[in-house]
């Protein structure tokens, strides 16, 4: 059965949602490993064809892995195949767009990060995205759908979901806007649509006494215009094993919004997550209208990969996977955006059917690239993480 939150729920139910999103007594403060950052240089920009927005966005996005790339994510990657994957094209307003490459700094060899060498748990054949009972929450109510952190999770006008990551950019998947050939249809006229509750005035007279009570009706939904799209090639025309890896891109808003926003971090290993747990909230199309937040522990990982069994409908695609993680600084745990929900993805390694629900996992390449996106510049992304 399907639980919800709103503002009207016995007292109970709130504090036990509260508590799930507090929580973080009983594990213990381990600090963050501190990751080195390589620096993104932009070489050149060049101008490319307009697109025919003749794509169609698939909301529903499943990949298989087999053998051949489940061995292939534990393999070091050549620094010159890194840059051309991390070269991006700029889509912007007016249907033009821009193909920038880039180089990666070669202060440290290990770019990517230490390799993962995937040990997957012996499970039984789930079903498709939903996983047993279904453990997603239905957010509604003013006081909630305003509240961090549920209010940086916004709607793409193609369908999809996405995360406020600054005060004018939006992370969303790759696949919501391009196919991996072109752009999709609605891509022409992109928007991000922020909830914005509504209430319904309701008079009682009691005795005489005439008193007025605000009641909740489905939230409206307020759209912004994308001023220009970023997309990684390790997405555009990729192999598909590849694209999965690279399946996020960065809208930049037409002009900056008033709400929280979620900061981003390179993904820590699930052992230095808060309950090794990763959380995200987006807009599943079984429940038009709501927000849907859900929670669940990592089942496993590779470089670029978050493999869980959170509940997930499509629609989910692009909301921005969190998690809690140790601030030595601050000396307290902090949300930050470490992921992009990307889909469902089949392993079948050595004769065995296996599947989950993924998110991409942001290496420190990918946070460079992000960031870079961002600030406009690579120093400042030395000292954000």
């Amino acid at each position: 059965m399907s639980r919800q939150a709103t503002e009207k729920l016995p007292s109970p139910c709130v504090f036990s949602l509260s508590l799930i999103l507090l929580l973080h007594s009983h594990i213990s403060a381990t600090s963050s490993s501190q990751h080195h950052i390589p620096a993104l240089v932009p070489n050149n920009t060049l101008p490319l064809s307009r697109p025919h927005f003749s794509a169609h966005a698939k909301l529903d996005f499943t990949t298989h892995c087999n053998l051949s790339c489940y061995q292939q994510a534990v393999l070091p990657v050549d620094q010159e195949i890194l840059s051309s994957r991390l070269s991006y094209e700029t889509l912007y307003a007016d249907g033009s767009r821009t193909l920038t490459t880039v180089t990666l700094d070669n202060r440290e060899t290990d770019v990517q990060g230490s390799p993962k060498v995937r040990h997957f748990r012996q499970n039984k054949r789930h079903k498709r995205q939903i996983y047993g009972a279904d453990g997603r929450f239905s957010i509604k109510g003013a006081k909630f759908l305003l509240e961090y952190p549920f209010s940086t999770a916004v709607r793409i006008s193609t369908g999809c979901s996405g995360v406020l990551v600054s005060d004018r950019h939006v992370l969303t998947a790759a696949h919501c806007v391009h196919d991996g050939k072109d752009y999709v249809k609605g891509a022409r006229k992109l928007r991000v649509g922020f909830l914005v509750p509504s209430f319904n005035v309701t008079r009682a007279n009691h005795s005489s006494v005439s008193t007025e009570m605000k009641v909740d009706k489905p939230a409206a939904v307020r759209w912004v215009r994308v001023r220009r799209t970023r997309v990684p090639k390790g997405w555009i025309q990729g192999p598909q094993d590849i694209s999965m890896d690279y399946d996020y891109s960065l809208l930049e808003l037409r002009w900056p919004h008033k709400r929280p926003f979620m900061r981003l971090s390179v993904a820590p290993d699930a052992d230095d997550l808060a309950g090794k747990r990763v959380h995200f909230s987006g807009f599943d199309s079984d429940r038009p209208g709501e927000l849907v937040y859900r929670f669940c522990p990592v089942e496993d990982e590779s470089n670029d990969l978050i493999y869980q069994h959170c509940d997930a409908r499509p629609g989910a695609s692009g909301s921005g996977v969190y998690g809690r993680i140790w601030d030595p600084a601050a000396e307290r745990w902090e949300r930050k955006v470490i992921g992009i929900f990307s889909g469902h993805q089949w392993l079948e390694v050595n004769g065995e059917n296996r599947d989950f629900n993924v998110a991409v996992r942001f290496t420190p390449m990918k946070f460079a690239q992000i960031c870079y996106w961002v600030k406009g510049n690579h120093v400042d992304c030395q000292q954000d993480n």
